[in-house]
């Protein structure tokens, strides 16, 4: 990842519903979520819901597949890998090993 895709990333996480959003859709996993109902736990209008989706839609953090009149949202996760991968790229000055405990518990808390 490049630090302009980065950068566009963090700026689509920087606002508190798209945060929400994302974070929504990354507990949901593999099966996603329709829009109506991302909407519905955020408790989030439908207007702007939608227009957060396609702020994280284009920073390349959510992907979605049209169902029939639903659009269902999956988190991209090779979009969220290659943002954690930009941060962490450099980890440690160059001993990946310092970092492990980090990457351990974010492995324990999947």
């Amino acid at each position: 990842m490049d630090t302009s895709t980065a950068l566009s990333a963090f700026a689509a996480l920087s606002q508190p519903t798209r945060l929400d959003t994302l974070r929504l859709l990354i507990k949901a996993g593999p099966d996603g979520m329709t829009a109506g109902r991302i909407g519905e736990v955020l408790e989030v209008r439908q207007n702007t819901l939608s227009a957060n989706l396609t702020v994280l839609r284009n920073a390349g953090l959510v992907r979605n597949v049209r169902e029939g009149r639903l659009i269902r949202y999956y988190v991209d996760f090779e979009g969220v890998s290659g943002l954690l991968r930009f941060l962490l790229e450099d980890c440690c000055g160059g001993e990946p090993a310092l970092c492990q405990p980090l990457i351990d518990d974010i492995a324990c808390a999947c």
